[in-house]
């Protein structure tokens, strides 16, 4: 199977075909579970006064984040320079979501184009677009939020909205992200937590900031999960300080 989805990668009509099944399969899903969207006051708050706010999400519920969005309101993903980052750009094109090649910075771990993605994102905040992270991605680890996604909203000083999503019926992949792979014809919850401010305090770390915004979004994925007659899934073990043993 890994080989197959590598020859598919190195193929453009593939990834453009995989990207147009992935599309269909979203809007199928979207369009026939009876959805219960909880929160969806504090998003349409900002959309109807235009002010940008980065919306943040885990890497595993990606799939159906995309119908949640306005197409009216421009919104940039920030995605990985890796093969898998052109098929998350070809599929996320049809909802009208723009994306910037680059991966968010960890603490401790080599630049991967991320600094000037960042620069990017920052700058389109401040134009009054929008931004999506997946704190966790490109590679995780799974459910820990990295600082790229604070350092952008300090920069922009816009605040960051989680969104998450859970359903019945589901298959949990046995991938790093531990994906969430929705099945059609089913019942699910959208929920949207509170803005989070990691801007105004400036004696907060960015690593503190990051830890607020990763408990936020888990609890919100456990309530979630909680919702659609699950057991919560864990984050994975934090990855070690730089200089620890």
């Amino acid at each position: 199977m890994a080989g197959l989805w590598k020859r598919i990668q190195r193929s453009k009509p593939a990834v453009r075909f995989a990207a147009d099944a992935i599309a269909f399969y979203v809007r199928l899903v979207r369009n026939t579970t009876r959805w219960d969207i909880r929160g969806a006051e504090y998003p349409e708050a900002f959309w109807s006064e235009n002010r940008p706010f980065i919306l943040a999400f885990w890497h595993g519920r990606l799939l159906l984040i995309p119908p949640t969005w306005r197409r009216d309101r421009r919104m940039n993903m920030l995605i990985s320079q890796h093969r898998d980052g052109e098929l998350i750009a070809r599929a996320m094109d049809p909802f009208g979501i723009g994306t910037v090649r680059g991966s968010a910075a960890k603490a401790g771990k080599k630049d991967k184009g991320g600094s000037g993605a960042l620069r990017v994102m920052v700058r389109q905040l401040k134009l009054n677009e929008y931004a999506g992270f997946t704190p966790d991605g490109p590679r995780g680890p799974r459910m820990r939020a990295s600082i790229g996604v604070i350092a952008a909203a300090r920069l922009a000083k816009v605040p960051i909205l989680p969104v998450t999503y859970a359903v019945r019926r589901r298959r949990v992949l046995n991938s790093w992200d531990r994906f969430i792979l929705p099945w059609p014809f089913n019942r699910g919850v959208y929920l949207w937590g509170e803005p989070i401010d990691v801007h105004s305090d400036i004696t907060e770390s960015p690593e503190q900031a990051a830890l607020r915004l990763e408990t936020i979004l888990n609890r919100l994925c456990d309530e979630a999960d909680r919702l659609c007659g699950h057991a919560p899934i864990a984050p994975a073990d934090r990855l070690p300080a730089e200089g620890d043993g």
